[in-house]
Order: structure tokens, then sequence, then C-alpha cells
């Protein structure tokens, strides 16, 4: 009876055991198609969406390939599951790259219409630069608002704000040679000269201070 009950003690032990293993091994296999399933979801998500979530979407993506991770250890065939998430890693890694370089675009982007707005007014210059819009009547008051309020903020810009006002400015000018024979004022004219005998040494000394500034951030 006592051997009886002994070896029934050991085949519930034994099989609580399996139990308890098989459990292990369906955990960590489905935390291994979690990462995966995962994965691909993003792929499927709408651009302007998943740039939207982007943080909260990268959170979720580094509980979950830890867990992968952590998982392979009880599971037989490891090295198939490493292939899956090796593979997943990949795709994500590539995704994560696109989605990036997306996002530094448009916030370079978006920095550049700022500065175009502040210059110019709200929406009067685009990516397209157009200048259509200045003429004889108010390309004096243009050029006052872009060269003073570049002065005044002379000490906020970087070397890319630089270059893109530069760029303005040679846009601007060339309208000015447009505008002048379509009857511009020696009046204006003049002052417009004398706005630009303003701009010219701030714009050469803080652009170079700028360049230099980066150069040296680069280094350290």
């Amino acid at each position: 009876m006592k051997k009886r009950n002994l070896f029934l003690g050991v085949a519930i032990i034994s099989l609580a055991f399996t139990s308890c293993k098989d459990e292990k091994v369906t955990a960590a296999e489905k935390s291994v198609d979690t990462y995966v399933v995962y994965v691909d979801s993003i792929g499927n998500i709408e651009s302007t969406e998943a740039k939207a979530h982007w943080q909260a979407i990268d959170d979720s993506y580094q509980i979950r390939v830890v867990e992968a991770e952590l998982a392979l250890e009880n599971l037989k065939e490891k090295e198939k599951a490493q292939e899956r998430i090796d593979a997943s890693k990949a795709k994500y890694e590539a995704l994560r790259m696109q989605i990036e370089a997306d996002m530094q675009a448009e916030a370079m982007a978006n920095s550049k219409q700022l500065l175009r707005n502040a210059l110019f007014g709200e929406g009067k210059i685009g990516e397209d630069m157009n200048f259509g819009w200045v003429n004889k009547d108010n390309i004096l008051v243009v050029y006052d608002q872009f060269i003073n309020t570049a002065v005044d903020n002379k000490d906020s810009y970087s070397r890319e704000d630089w270059d893109e006002i530069k760029l303005m400015y040679e846009a601007l000018d060339s309208r000015k040679n447009t505008v002048e024979n379509e009857g511009l004022t020696s009046a204006d004219n003049r002052k417009i000269a004398g706005l630009k005998i303003k701009f010219g040494p701030v714009y050469t000394l803080k652009r170079m201070s700028s360049k230099t500034e980066e150069m040296q951030e680069a280094k350290e």
C-alpha cells in the first residue's frame, strides 16, 4: 500500500512537472509569436498614423522584443525561434529608419516654414520660393521686415537657418531686379540699399560664427 502511494505520488509530481514545463514552452512560443506579429502589424500602419504615435509604438516594441528573447530559454528549437526574432528585428530596424528619416525631414521642413513665416509673414513664402506677390509698392516693407527680423534674431539662428536665409535673401534680390523695371521709386531703392548695408555685416559674421560653432561641436 505504501509502495503504491509512493509511486502515485511520484507520478503526480512528474505529471505536474511536465505540465508546468509544457506551460512554459507554450508561453515562450506565444511570446515569440506575439513579437513577430507585432512587427508585421507595424508595417501595415498608415505612415501618418505611425509617425504620430511612434514613441508609443517603439516603447511597445522594446517590451515585446525583450520578452521574445527571454522566451528562448524555454524553447526546444531555439535556433528557429532565434531566426524568426532576428528577421523581425531586421524588418523593424528598416521601418524605424524610414519613419525616423521621414519625421526628421518633416521637422526640418516645418522649421524652415516657421523661419519663412517670421521673415515674410504667415504663408507668404512656401517651398516654391515664389516672390511674385512682391511688387514696387510693397517691396520696401518686405525688405524691412526681412532684414530687421533677421538682425533682431541673429543670435538664435543655426547654420542651417543662415543657409536658408541666404537663399531667401538672394531670391528677394532677384525679385528686386524685376521690380526695379516696374517703377520702383528712387527713394524706396535708396532705403532698400540702406537696409542691405545693415544686413550684410551681420549675415557674414553670424553665418561664419555658426559654422565655426558647428565644427567645434562636431569635434567634441
